[in-house]
């Protein structure tokens, strides 16, 4: 026998597995997000989150990516759509996703036998996602930029409401003390007087 006979053969050497991946990717259903040349239409059309992109490339570029951003959202979404936590599959999908480009139809043909009929789902609103993060500066999803801002917005308003309700207390208080002092005062005209223009009722 020669030597070769004993050495391991990769995934991609394989042609049993190449077959199957090719097979895989004919019969799957995948989202029009993991397209060649999605448009802006159709990315806007998606009840997940809409962005701007006009075209979107195939794989992602990861390098572009934030992925301490994305790792929370990963494994809350995965949790949420298995009901229950799997520290595996999540580890597994960050795995997947470190390398400099990333194939979304390669990674949902792998995942498929995790997480099932969620699969799809799941891919079509990573996906979105990371496009968006690829496209942005920051390197953040512009749907998690808007949520930031638009809860910074919600906390700036709950802060005005609450210093609001502290200076009415406040005046509120002041106008008790002065009730009860005056309960003490001679009912003098000239007393009142002064009493009624430091209320500002003259």
């Amino acid at each position: 026998m020669s030597g070769g006979f004993f050495r391991g053969t990769s995934a991609d050497q394989d042609t049993r597995f190449s077959n199957k991946q090719a097979k895989l990717l004919k019969t799957q259903k995948f989202a029009q997000e993991l397209d060649h040349l999605v448009s802006d239409h159709h990315l806007q059309a998606s009840s997940f989150v809409s962005c701007d992109i006009e075209f979107v490339e195939f794989a992602v570029d990861m390098t572009k990516v934030k992925m301490d951003v994305m790792k929370p959202w990963i494994a809350k979404r995965v949790t949420e759509l298995l009901g229950f936590e799997d520290e595996v599959l999540i580890n597994f999908v960050y795995g997947l996703l470190d390398a400099k480009e990333v194939d979304g139809k390669q990674i949902q043909i792998q995942l498929t036998g995790f997480m099932e009929k969620n699969t799809g789902k799941f891919m079509k609103e990573l996906w979105v996602l990371l496009l968006s993060a690829q496209k942005n500066a920051s390197g953040v999803p512009q749907q998690f930029l808007d949520e930031k801002e638009e809860e910074m917005k919600k906390k700036m308003v709950e802060s005005e409401r609450i210093t609001q309700e502290i200076q009415k207390r406040r005046e509120r208080e002041g106008q008790d003390a002065i009730q009860m002092n005056l309960k003490g005062m001679p009912a003098s005209p000239i007393v009142w007087l002064h009493v009624l223009l430091s209320l500002e009722l003259l």
